[in-house]
């Protein structure tokens, strides 16, 4: 049954007079721009219509916290991305609702890493690599109206224009046109029991404390006061990005752009003493950085698929930013789904892959929605939220706890589950593979998954030959540490598809992993 925005019963689409297209993804955001670029590298060639001609002026998310730090070494981006050689490393503390996390006891267990990189930087630098990949990125072209058949999906752009495409993925935020158009739930709740405001400002040298902090407050942290939360960041020299967020306020007005003043009045009322702001030389202007938010929506997508139709990132979740989970879900989406929907597309696809992207993520979502919504209760003013914060407290000295938190907050926690019936179990199946040092053509395993193709790394030398079009095989040892298996089947976004042994008989390997290779890769 057809699929629509609004009644196009009267009007003859005359699809079979429009090109189609592979993929179009409707959204050029850090989602939308990372599946493009995984997609051209699986060989599809997506087209991306983003209705902004040029990225956001609104400042969104501040960095990248999570696995998703790590997805980024293995594709051989960190670096680029970062500014520093080398992979990275895990972060030795961070928070969870404002309480501080001591990572650094977790040792070799740390999941957290942590790239500040303000959102405007991480579009920029997709965009480039979109571009050297040939992707097709059309800025400018706001979609309509979507409507679905049996054999494709027909965009309607704001100029009258028309699109076809095999599929369409909507990467198109909390208010998503290709979710609505799929008629797909979007269950959750809206808090509006606080207010944020934030923006970029430069702070009197005045009122700094001698080590250049606010009040020796330490950046990147959530400090909890009687009024409210204060949090900054120093992203630039003399350049600080301020948050307040109040509770029992009167309605301040909607969402959107404020002026300095009444930013400074909320920094004042929480921190009990005016803070001397304004704003930063070569601004344009309030409405660039300065930003009112009554409450945040938790929210998520009944379903993540309905047809030829796919959603990712905001389209399929909203939540608070508490702990920087955002990016880090939403980019994972998009890793996810990418190789599925190549594979999809090329025809190779056994049958369930593409359904696994929903099956997959959506659990990962409702856990990021459960855990901001506990950090911002905990974050609340008065004497019940303090006393539980003392009790969290004394849970999180806990090496056990404190792991188990970690995991939660960097998507560590994840275990995929597609085809498990059907494959042997191990430990790394359907988890992230790790970064074992190697001896062979790589120095490590993150270095495998350079060029986005399932590898199979065979660390006995018996498989030889096993390696096809769909599949790279590289031969390997694990050099300082024990070998957690005889060889292991790696997808595309990093995670064990298969793994067998260690000590296994060479006929049984070679068996369990043509069975692998068959279930996944047909």
């Amino acid at each position: 049954m057809p699929i629509a925005t609004e009644d196009l019963a009267t009007e003859d689409l005359a699809t079979e007079d429009l090109a189609t297209e592979d993929v179009v993804i409707v959204g050029g955001g850090p989602n939308g721009l990372l599946l493009a670029c995984e997609l051209a590298t699986a060989g599809v060639r997506p087209v991306v219509l983003e209705r902004l001609t040029g990225p956001s002026p609104i400042p969104k998310a501040n960095g990248l916290v999570g696995r998703v730090v790590q997805m980024l070494d293995y594709r051989g981006l960190f670096e680029e991305f970062s500014g520093q050689a080398g992979p990275p490393r895990p972060a030795p503390a961070f928070q969870f609702g404002g309480l501080g996390l001591e990572l650094h006891r977790l040792r070799d267990n740390n999941p957290v890493y942590m790239l500040p990189i303000p959102q405007r930087r991480i579009e920029e630098l997709l965009a480039a690599r979109a571009a050297r990949l040939g992707v097709d990125v059309r800025r400018g072209q706001e979609v309509t109206a979507v409507e679905q058949d049996a054999d494709g999906v027909t965009l309607t752009l704001a100029t009258g224009d028309r699109l076809r495409t095999r599929y369409a993925v909507g990467a198109d935020g909390g208010r998503s046109l290709v979710r609505k158009a799929a008629g797909i739930d979007f269950p959750g709740i809206t808090d509006t029991g606080f207010i944020s405001r934030q923006g970029t400002v430069s702070v009197d040298a005045t009122a700094l404390a001698a080590d250049g902090t606010i009040d020796s407050l330490p950046p990147y942290a959530f400090h909890r006061f009687a009024a409210g939360i204060f949090v900054y960041g120093v992203f630039q020299p003399g350049r600080f990005r301020v948050s307040v967020l109040e509770w029992n306020q009167p309605d301040a007005g909607p969402e959107g752009p404020i002026p300095l003043a009444e930013l400074a009045a909320a920094i004042e009322r929480v921190l009990g003493r005016p803070l001397p702001v304004s704003l930063p030389e070569g601004d344009a202007g309030p409405a660039e950085s300065l930003r009112r938010r009554p409450g945040v929506n938790s929210r998520q997508a009944s379903r993540y698929r309905d047809g030829r139709l796919l959603l990712v990132g905001d389209a399929a979740h909203v939540h608070s930013g508490v702990g920087g989970p955002g990016l880090n879900l939403g980019m994972q989406d998009a890793v996810n789904l990418a190789w599925k929907l190549a594979a999809q597309v090329h025809g190779w696809a056994p049958e369930g892959l593409l359904d696994s992207y929903e099956s997959e993520r959506i659990p990962l979502g409702t856990r990021v929605l459960m855990h901001t919504r506990t950090q911002m209760q905990l974050l609340e003013p008065g004497d019940n939220v303090t006393a539980l914060r003392e009790f969290v407290t004394g849970l999180l000295t806990d090496d056990a706890n404190l792991q188990r938190v970690a995991d939660l907050m960097a998507g560590a926690d994840a275990v995929y589950a597609t085809f498990g019936d059907r494959l042997p179990a191990h430990p790394l199946l359907g988890r992230w593979l790790p970064d074992l040092p190697l001896t062979g053509p790589v120095g490590r395993a993150g270095e495998l998954l350079r060029d986005g193709r399932p590898v199979l790394l065979d660390l006995t030398g018996a498989l030889e030959n096993f390696g096809d079009d769909h599949v790279r095989l590289v031969t390997a040892r694990v050099s300082g540490v024990p070998a957690p298996a005889d060889a292991l089947l790696v997808r595309p976004d990093g995670y064990v598809a298969w793994a067998y042994g260690p000590g296994a008989a060479i006929d049984e390997l070679r068996a369990s992993a043509r069975e692998a290779l068959k279930i996944w890769f047909g």
